[in-house]
């Protein structure tokens, strides 16, 4: 930007390129929707105290930045996100001075400091009309689709009063004039863009243009103007003004009165936005790059995760940790318990469905992950249920189907669990009663929890080893 007008010739030192004025608009229009953003959030929690804030953004967002402006402009010279650029306001001349700014700067800036008038009129243009400019864009995004139904909302009513005339004129407005006012107002910034880019105007927004105000870049003099303005305020704080002195001398601090609070608030404002963007862009690349992924893994590698534990099946580890004289007292005991007490105590620690009410046949989880939980063999072709497990993609296709020979042996009175891994589908013998209508086979289900599988077959993912 600065190298176009370096070729004409014209080249000022304190006037900032058209990059660094798009760049602190940019910043400034971030701002609300950043704002509001976190807001939000904080009313999910606290809705009955945060709801009539939230609804009432807009006006308290334009009374808060009318003071953060307000002192700004009359301390720094320059708005909130101006001075975060070194950027401030000033009188506009008719023709330049460079020999009287490079020969007496501290006079140059106090002709051109801001009056009060000056600052009104700058806050107006600052925060006037962007508050106007998004209730109107707000008001046109409802009142556009509605539009559309006609003359039903279109038509003034027979009997209307003030009020509904008041509010028909305003929706008029909205949908035949506001649409050309909104184009000729973005027309005038980029014509006014363009000629500041070329040396051609000294104003880069027309309302700055209207109220003879630039931008300018911070010199020296401004900033030892601010130090002096800031040490002045220290000094007056620390031994105050008339009564406040003997009260100062008699042990009495100011420090904490309101103008020093709200100085010292306004003030800090200027180190909470760079640092609250640099923790943004630091939040971005953290999680954007491969460096915290890289160091999330290695930290665990070194952790020994426990196996899941699926609610209505025997754990595991319980399983894998008892020893072989338990596992045959066990069988023996199971050989002396009748076939009905067998039968409760499978349907005891089986899923019910939420449907049928009916227990569902599942079978436990294998003490390895190598192995598939319905065959209990090495897997082949592994393939994702939608819980999470691995199975067999053939064993977890008939399983879904309903045709898998444990399965059928099950419901044709067979044992639930076997220890020849079952492969034999010619195999059907049958140790007990038919369960058909008093079990559900697990068709349709996931085999370890017995929870339904979303699109049957479909929901089965291969997995790539």
């Amino acid at each position: 930007m600065e190298f176009v007008t370096s070729l004409r010739g014209t080249f000022d030192e304190g006037k900032p390129s058209l990059f660094e004025l798009l760049s602190e608009q940019q910043l400034a229009s971030l701002l609300p929707p950043t704002l509001r953003y976190l807001l939000v959030v904080a009313t999910r929690r606290n809705p009955r105290y945060l709801l009539r804030i939230l609804n009432s953004f807009d006006e308290l967002y334009a009374l808060a930045g009318l003071l953060v402006e307000h002192h700004y402009l009359k301390t720094r010279g320059g708005s909130f996100t101006e001075n975060f650029y070194g950027l401030k306001r000033e009188k506009s001349l008719a023709a330049e001075i460079p020999r009287a700014t490079h020969s007496s700067p501290d006079v140059v800036r106090q002709a051109l400091r801001l009056s009060s008038a000056d600052i009104w009129k700058n806050l107006a243009v600052m925060v006037g009309i962007p508050y106007i400019k998004r209730k109107l864009d707000e008001s046109y995004e409802i009142n556009a689709p509605r539009a559309l139904l006609g003359s039903s909302y279109t038509r003034l009513p027979a009997n209307a009063n003030w009020k509904d005339k008041i509010l028909f004129y305003y929706r008029w407005f909205l949908t035949n004039i506001y649409p050309s006012i909104n184009a000729a107002y973005y027309f005038a910034l980029l014509a006014f863009n363009l000629a500041y880019l070329f040396d051609n105007s000294r104003y880069h927004n027309p309302f700055l243009w209207m109220i003879g105000t630039r931008v300018r870049r911070m010199n020296g003099a401004d900033y030892k103007a601010i130090e002096a303005r800031l040490e002045k305020a220290a000094a007056k704080g620390r031994l105050g003004g008339g009564a406040a002195g003997a009260a100062a001398a008699a042990g009495t601090s100011s420090m904490f009165s309101a103008r020093g609070i709200s100085a010292r608030m306004m003030g800090g404002l200027s180190l909470v936005l760079p640092t609250s963007i640099f923790a943004l862009k630091f939040l971005e690349w953290w999680y954007a790059s491969d460096f915290a992924k890289q160091l999330s893994r290695k930290a665990a590698e070194s952790l020994d995760l426990p196996p899941p534990v699926v609610t209505g099946v025997p754990s595991t580890a319980t399983a894998a940790t008892t020893g072989s004289g338990e596992k045959k007292e066990k069988e023996t005991e199971e050989e002396e318990e009748s076939e009905e007490a067998k039968e409760e105590k499978l349907k005891a620690s089986a899923p019910i469905s939420s449907t049928s009410l009916l227990p569902i046949f599942t079978v436990p989880p294998p003490e390895s992950s190598d192995l598939c939980p319905i065959c209990e063999g090495e897997i082949v072709t592994p393939a994702a249920c939608q819980t999470g497990i691995v199975y067999c993609y053939t064993c977890i296709h008939k399983w879904l189907t309903g045709t898998h020979p444990r399965q059928e042996r099950f419901m044709a009175g067979g044992p639930a669990i076997t220890r020849d891994h079952d492969d034999d589908e010619n195999d059907t013998k049958t140790e007990g009663p038919n369960r058909k209508d008093k079990w559900e086979s697990g068709e349709g289900r996931c085999a370890v929890t017995g929870r339904r599988v979303l699109g049957g077959t479909e929901g089965l993912r291969r997995i790539m080893v």
